[in-house]
Formats: structure tokens, sequence, C-alpha cells
């Protein structure tokens, strides 16, 4: 049954347009404004930020997208790592035009495939923000919680070939795993 289910997610998986707007990153191990003004410098190199706002007390940074261009999650990640801080929490927002979701569930938005978990069969629509959990994005305390949500293996690798194994899922993917926030 739970290969049929797999197989199942992996065919049911669409592709809809939809543009990520912004980003809401919180950093781990600031400890002053020189530190938040590393990572600011360094998100302000990547070509798809418009702009970034900083909150030293909290720690985050809104981050707008350019209209028109594709975000890249791992790309921000890496920015923070290369200022020589960690990404403690990352929330996506994107405007969507009626997508439906459900647990445990692929579906391929604005070109990157999302892995939905603690997620309720729903049709979203509009301005709808995602909390990005994999590994790097969250606590390691968190991941390995959120690991008992899923029994695809994608959520260890992130990659779509470790848990779809049917000959028409493209092998190589990757796969954010997210929850609705």
């Amino acid at each position: 049954m739970k290969k049929l289910l797999l197989a199942l997610s992996c065919l049911i998986s669409v592709s809809i347009n939809a543009q990520v707007t912004k980003v809401s990153l919180q950093a781990s191990g600031l400890t002053c404004s020189m530190c938040s003004n590393a990572i600011n410098k360094s998100l302000k190199t990547l070509d798809f930020v418009e702009n970034v706002k900083a909150d030293v007390s909290s720690s985050t940074f809104e981050i707008t997208i350019k209209p028109g261009t594709a975000a890249n999650f791992d790309l921000l990640k890496k920015k923070v790592e290369d200022a020589g801080f960690f990404v403690a929490k990352m929330i996506v927002t994107l405007n969507v035009n009626q997508v439906e979701v459900s647990n445990d569930a692929h579906v391929d938005i604005d070109g990157k495939m999302f892995h939905f978990l603690n997620t309720d069969k729903k049709l979203i629509n509009g301005e709808t923000s995602f909390k990005i959990l994999d590994k790097g994005f969250v606590s390691a305390k968190e991941f390995k919680k959120n690991s008992k949500l899923t029994t695809m293996a994608c959520y260890q690798t992130g990659y779509m070939g470790s848990c779809c194994k049917d000959k028409n899922a493209k092998s190589g993917i990757r796969i954010y795993h997210v929850t609705i926030s």
C-alpha cells in the first residue's frame, strides 16, 4: 500500500506557475550589528534579491525577490553560511493561483518541487507562506522531529530520485520539504 501511495504521489505531482515574492530568514550565531551587516551584504550580492531589511534584535532578514526572477533558497542559505552563520528558520512567500496541496505530497510550484508535510488537503490561493523544513533550514532537533512526518527518503536526502522510483518521475530534482506557516 505504501508503494502504491508513493507512486501515486509522484504521478500526481503537477507544475503550477507562481512567483516567490519574499523570504523571511532568521540566522543563528549573531552577536552584534556587524554580524547582521555581514549577512546583509552577502545576501545583496544575489541577482534575484531586490532588497534586504535586517532586524538585529530578532536576527531576521526580510528579503524581497525581484519580480520575474527565480529565488534560490539553497543560495540564500549558502550566503548566510559564507558570512559565518547558520539559517535557523526560513519562510518563503509565494503568490499562488489555485494550488491543491495535501499531506506528504509533491507539488511543482514556480519550477521548484515542494513536498508538503503536516498539511491538510486544501486549495491555496494568493500570497501563501511556507516554512522550509529541510536540513540546514531548521535546527537539528526540529529536523529530526519532522522526519517522523514522512516515510519518504527524500526528506533525508533532499532529492526526488531517493523517494520516487517510478520510471516517469524525474530523479535528481531538488525537493524542498515545507509546511504552510
